[in-house]
C-alpha cells in the first residue's frame, strides 16, 4: 500500500527531542518493512511559529513569513531523515515529481513545505494525489475531526467518520478563523475531496499509533472514507453474509 503521512512539526520533535524523531523513524521503518511505500510530509510547529512571531514583530510581509515558516519545515524534514538514514531520500523533495521519483527508488521520500500561502496539510494532500496514494494519515496534536473547537467547547463531539465532502463542509466554518481549530485546512480537505481520497486524522503523539492505523487500520481518530469506497465495503460484507 502506497501512504503519505503527514507529521505535524510539534508531534514530530517537540523541544527539539532527538529521542521523539528517532521513534518517528522507528515507526516508519516499521511501516516500509511491512511491504507499504511511504512519503512523509513534516510541518513547521512551534519553531516556525516562534520565528514567524519574530519576524512579524520586525515587519516582516505575509510571503516573507510563509517562507520562514517553509524553511522551518524542510529544517525537520532533515531531522527525520538524519533519523532514516539511507532508507530515506538525501534531502526533502522540493517539487511533487522529485518526491515521486524518490518513492520509485524504494526510498521514504520526505518533504516540507512548498508555496507561500500554502500549508503542509495541503502539500500532504497534493502529495498523496499526485503518486495515487492508497491512504493518507495526517498525525496531529489533535484526536480526529470534531464538530467545534474541542480545546475551547466541552460539549465538543468527535466525528468517528466522515465522507471527504462532509470535511470540507466541517472544516469550512472552522477556516474562516483563520484554521485555527482545524485539524486539517480547508484547501487540503478539497483536495482530499477532489481525489476521492481516504484519509485518517489522528492523535500521532506516540507514533506506534500510527504504525497501528496503517497495519491494522486500527485507530481512535477519524476516518474520511470516500462513497465508492464505503459502497465497495458493503457489497464485500453483503457478499460475506450470503
Amino acid at each position: 500500500m502506497r501512504v503519505v503521512v503527514s507529521v505535524g512539526g510539534s508531534v514530530l520533535a517537540p523541544d527539539l527531542d532527538p529521542d521523539r524523531v528517532a521513534a518517528y523513524a522507528d515507526a516508519i521503518e516499521q511501516l516500509v518493512a511491512t511491504g507499504h511505500e511511504i512519503g512523509v510530509v513534516v510541518g513547521g510547529g512551534g519553531v516556525a511559529r516562534e520565528y514567524i512571531e519574530t519576524a512579524r514583530d520586525l515587519g516582516a510581509n505575509e510571503v516573507e513569513l510563509d517562507q520562514l515558516g517553509i524553511g522551518t519545515t524542510r529544517l525537520n524534514a532533515r531531522l527525520l531523515i538524519a533519523a532514516l538514514g539511507e532508507r530515506a531520500t538525501v534531502s526533502p523533495a522540493t517539487e511533487y515529481d522529485e518526491a515521486a521519483a524518490g518513492l520509485r527508488r524504494g526510498e521514504v521520500s520526505v518533504m516540507g513545505g512548498m508555496t507561500p500561502g500554502q500549508t503542509t496539510d495541503a502539500v500532504a494532500a497534493a502529495f498523496a494525489e499526485s503518486v495515487d496514494a492508497d491512504l493518507l494519515v495526517y498525525a496531529t496534536s489533535a484526536d480526529g475531526v470534531y464538530d467545534t473547537d474541542p480545546n475551547a467547547d466541552p460539549d465538543a463531539t468527535q466525528f468517528a467518520e466522515l465522507s471527504p465532502a462532509e470535511l470540507v463542509e466541517v472544516v469550512l466554518p472552522m477556516s474562516r478563523d483563520a484554521g485555527a481549530s482545524a485539524p486539517v485546512d480547508l484547501l487540503a480537505a478539497k483536495l482530499i475531496d477532489r481525489a476521492g481520497m481516504r484519509a485518517i486524522v489522528l492523535d500521532g503523539t506516540d507514533p506506534r499509533d500510527v504504525v497501528d492505523a496503517v497495519v491494522s487500520d486500527d485507530h481512535s481518530g477519524t476516518d474520511v472514507i470516500p462513497a465508492d469506497a464505503e459502497e465497495l465495503t458493503d457489497r464485500a460484507n453483503a457478499t460475506e453474509q450470503s
